[in-house]
């Protein structure tokens, strides 16, 4: 009978150390960290039974009395511990508060649902006391998988590679007779545009009314070629109505291009009016100059030695689609007396001009406007001796045209 109560005893005093052995770290141990536990204090000794008493029975317990069992002692949380972490004992079927989401603290594996995307969970490798998947040797994330990014365009590491060869021109030439290639391309330029073509210009053609003296104008040009190489034809002059025609010349001049903008002329001029006649070696320019001003220039040298030369622009200021204010501009220069002719050296004449068009059509322009011409030094000395005014004023009305 002492046996089974010394039994009895020991069962009840391990039945009371059960509630703190529930404390225990283990089933809330996250996988792969080490967490620090609590240490264990040591089991209570079982009380030696007492030895009764030689001639007195033992105690016994009384009946329907059962024995009172010690309430467990809540265990306070640890410095070391996360915080917001409950490191009690889970209750069932409920989320343990401030647990991080994605992590098992039930000491299970973790499923591939929690895990991190791009974080191998496996846990395979992994340094002890480390979360899977994340593994710092040295603060560094090694665990982390990296195959859904490539390295392309500028995130390729330098090197020292040379470039691929630029494509050149004529690629074809590599796969077919270059000759017949060549054939090819010229029979293609010229039927987009590299055959000759021509047209011809006159920027004035008009009636001067003067004050006592009408009169008439003209100034245009033609040329036939291509892009590069062309034949032009230009002429100009002057008349006074009932009076005949006071001044005319005709220039043949081969035209090359030397730029986007520019050509390069030279030929020959011929003076019809006033008498006597001359010809003129002549070499000249024409273009478009910056801001869209049509210029031109050119110098002429006789048989005689004499030398003249001209400049002369203008610019078309759009109003509309189809009016137009054309102011002008023209100087002549000469490097000697020619008393023949009425020339004196210098600044011979110059006329300022605005006229103000508008286009039926691009090669049909009626125009109205004003002209001033002022002849200077010799040449206004030898318009007076001959009774003409070296200045003049005028209205002007006519047609620029073109086909």
């Amino acid at each position: 009978m002492s046996r089974l109560l010394a039994t009895l005893a020991a069962g009840t005093a391990l039945g009371l150390t059960s509630p703190a052995s529930a404390q225990d770290m283990g089933g809330m141990s996250m996988p792969g960290m080490k967490m620090p536990m609590p240490a264990k204090k040591p089991a209570a000794r079982k009380p030696a039974p007492r030895r009764a008493k030689a001639g007195k029975p033992a105690a016994k317990a009384k009946p329907g009395v059962a024995a009172r069992k010690p309430t467990p002692r809540q265990a306070s949380p640890r410095a070391d511990s996360m915080p917001g972490m409950d490191m009690g004992p889970p209750k069932p079927g409920a989320a343990t508060s401030g647990a991080m989401p994605g992590m098992d603290m039930s000491g299970g594996k973790p499923s591939a649902a929690d895990a991190m995307p791009g974080m191998d969970m496996s846990g395979k490798g992994q340094t002890p006391g480390a979360m899977p998947g994340m593994a710092m040797p040295g603060g560094a994330m090694t665990g982390m998988e990296m195959t859904g990014m490539e390295m392309t365009g500028t995130a390729l590491s330098a090197g020292d590679a040379p470039a691929p060869p630029a494509p050149t021109d004529h690629y074809a030439d590599r796969f077919f007779p270059a000759p017949d290639m060549a054939r090819s391309r010229r029979d293609m330029m010229r039927e987009q545009g590299g055959r000759p073509f021509g047209t011809v210009l006159f920027n004035l053609a008009e009636f001067q009314a003067k004050r006592g003296r009408d009169g008439y104008r003209w100034d245009g040009e033609g040329w036939f070629g291509g892009d590069i190489n062309r034949f032009t034809l230009k002429t100009e002059g002057e008349g006074t109505i009932r009076e005949g025609i006071d001044g005319a010349e005709v220039q043949a001049l081969y035209s090359r291009a030397i730029g986007p903008y520019f050509n390069l002329q030279a030929g020959v001029r011929h003076d019809f009016k006033p008498s006597p006649t001359r010809t003129y070696a002549t070499i000249g320019f024409e273009g478009l100059a910056p801001y869209m001003f049509e210029v031109e220039g050119a110098a002429f040298v006789s048989p005689q030695g004499d030398v003249l030369g001209r400049l002369e622009g203008y610019y078309d200021q759009r109003i509309t689609q189809r009016l137009i204010l054309q102011p002008r501009i023209e100087i002549n220069l000469s490097a000697q007396d020619m008393p023949r002719q009425r020339i004196g050296a210098g600044l011979t004449d110059a006329e300022l001009g605005l006229r103000l068009r508008y286009e039926i059509t691009r090669r049909f322009a009626p125009y109205v406007g004003v002209s001033y011409e002022a002849k200077t030094g010799r040449t206004a000395d030898y318009a007076r001796a001959d009774g003409q005014k070296p200045r003049s004023a005028s209205l002007v009305a006519g047609i620029r045209f073109g086909f």
